[in-house]
């Protein structure tokens, strides 16, 4: 993966959430997550590009590697059939090639592991990135219900304060969603399928928390 995007996706993750909801109070909202959200999105585009680059060059070198197998088990039987016939002469070219492919071989095997570990990490940054817009997420929805709270709670000249941060914050909620919905983020005002698909990805999450949490216990009791 290119340097650039290994830094970029680092300080994206290592980035607050907390520093963006502040940022919202003390910047124009819509402005703020739109660019938070899009350069996260971005960095997924790009991070999914390159695991569909390391699939596909997975699969020829496993496809040469296959071939390569076949060709090196087909060469064997051939030999046998010159020793028989005793023509030492085919039965030499024969292992000559195979000797080829032998050398070959663990270069691709190489390859291929390689690839898979390049794959395994392109995943892991995919996971990162998607749970820090999670993150972002919930952090908005803390502090609305925190500028809620203060909005229900005082009265006079502090409610009518309150009452315009409310606003604002309902505004930056929808500016919000809509950036979400639009980088297919399941939000509130989804619709039924989306919801339904947001709800089966947190509970195969969960699922994991599950199956982890069972695993340490197991370690634990050992």
């Amino acid at each position: 993966m290119k340097e650039g995007l290994i830094k970029r996706i680092s300080r994206i993750i290592s980035a607050s959430a907390n520093a963006v909801v502040d940022s919202v109070e003390n910047a124009t909202p819509k402005l703020i997550l739109e660019q938070a959200i899009r350069e996260i999105d971005e960095a997924i585009v790009e991070v999914r590009d390159q695991l569909g680059k390391a699939e596909a060059a997975k699969y020829l070198s496993s496809k040469t590697l296959n071939e390569e197998n076949t060709r090196h088990t087909s060469l064997g039987e051939q030999i046998e059939v010159a020793v028989q016939q005793g023509r030492d002469d085919l039965a030499e070219a024969a292992i000559a090639k195979q000797m080829d492919i032998e050398a070959q071989i663990p270069v691709l095997e190489k390859t291929i592991a390689n690839t898979d570990q390049e794959i395994s990490e392109l995943n892991s940054y995919i996971s990162a990135l998607q749970g820090k817009k999670r993150e972002m997420r919930e952090q908005l929805r803390e502090f609305v219900k925190a500028n809620e709270h203060v909005a229900n709670g005082a009265t006079g000249e502090q409610q009518g304060s309150s009452r315009a941060t409310a606003d604002k914050v309902e505004q930056a909620t929808g500016a919000f969603n809509r950036i979400m919905e639009g980088a297919g983020v399941p939000t509130s005002e989804s619709n039924a399928d989306a919801t339904k698909l947001a709800e089966l990805e947190e509970l195969a999450r969960n699922n994991r928390i599950k199956e982890r949490l069972a695993k340490i216990k197991t370690q634990t009791e050992a």
